[in-house]
């Protein structure tokens, strides 16, 4: 079933949703009365030339940035303006581009500050629920983050954004600094969350292998949305580097 939102077609099944967003930084519009949606039980990949609004949609959509017109909703209700500690509280959590752990603190210590708002029992029952899902980690608890390898370092900031059993996981550029085979590693943990009902907004730059576990692109083009296809489609779209993605796209 869809349902029409302000011309566009939306599924009953989007639990975000971006209606005519305009925002940016400063004097500087990113995006432009950008209208998309996320789904539930879904992959959601944004794909597009740098300065496309990729980044900028994951950061107005978790409060970093408050949209100057327009409507952001989650599950129906207008988010605009909620702090990310409040969002937090509503089910979102956000992995951010690059490393976001405190170095000189244990793997143990890093779980807990993300988990600061929860009772302590429940914290503690996390904890061991983000040990089973990343075994390495509990090898390592007491290891100091930055002694971790680049694999390691992401599955603890995946790890930790999971303590708060997110309905909607953000994630910029989850690749960056890591072997292939700890980003299929990644990228199949993303699927698994997606599989079990989570909603999964994500910004990487391996387009071609984060298609592979997706289940819709969004191409974004000058703040707006320029595309909605299939992940599997667009994937074998011999215009693709092209199109969205300057002729750069990784194999």
């Amino acid at each position: 079933m869809e349902t029409e939102l302000n011309g566009s077609k939306t599924s009953a099944r989007s639990l975000i949703e971006f209606d005519q967003v305009v925002a940016g930084y400063t004097h500087l519009t990113i995006l432009n009365e950008l209208t998309l949606d996320v789904r539930k039980g879904e992959i959601t990949l944004l794909i597009g030339p740098n300065g496309a609004g990729k980044s900028t949609v994951l950061k107005t959509l978790f409060g970093m940035l408050t949209p100057r017109s327009g409507e952001v909703r989650m599950a129906g209700k207008v988010i605009n303006g909620r702090t990310p500690r409040q969002l937090l509280g509503e089910g979102m959590a956000f992995v951010p581009q690059g490393r976001n752990l405190f170095g000189s603190l244990s793997v143990l210590h890093n779980l807990e500050l993300g988990g600061l708002q929860l009772p302590r029992k429940v914290l503690k029952d996390r904890i061991e629920e983000v040990m089973v899902q990343f075994p390495r980690l509990r090898e390592r608890i007491n290891s100091r983050a930055a002694s971790l390898s680049g694999g390691e370092q992401k599955q603890l900031e995946i790890g930790r954004a999971l303590l708060v059993r997110p309905e909607v996981l953000l994630i910029d550029e989850p690749s960056i600094g890591l072997a292939p085979i700890i980003v299929q590693d990644v990228m199949q943990l993303l699927r698994r969350l997606a599989d079990s009902g989570k909603s999964v907004l994500m910004v990487e730059q391996n387009v071609r292998t984060a298609l592979k576990y997706s289940d819709r692109a969004l191409a974004l083009e000058m703040g707006t949305l320029a595309l909605d296809k299939p992940a599997a489609e667009l994937l074998n779209d011999p215009n693709l580097n092209r199109l969205f993605l300057g002729g750069h796209a990784k194999k």
